[in-house]
């Protein structure tokens, strides 16, 4: 393996991270990253918290489809 060959490589690795992390940033900002903190939920809240949690946990099993279909 030449030098070029191993920057590559590594410079694909870190970018496929950044590239991850972002888009897991993305989906937890649109779907509401963090549930309410000060104090208790109201069941309507709790209820809603849930829902954005199991809205979340879907996009990013999407995305992880999506990125498997493109690698094809």
């Amino acid at each position: 393996m030449n030098a070029n060959s191993l920057i590559n490589m590594v410079v694909r690795m870190v970018m496929r991270k950044l590239v991850s992390r972002g888009v897991n940033a993305g989906i937890d900002k649109a779907f509401g990253g963090k549930a309410k903190r000060n104090g208790p939920m109201t069941p309507e809240e709790r209820r809603q918290a849930q829902q954005a949690r199991q809205a979340r946990r879907q996009a990013k099993q999407a995305t992880r489809a999506a990125r498997r279909m493109t690698r094809l």
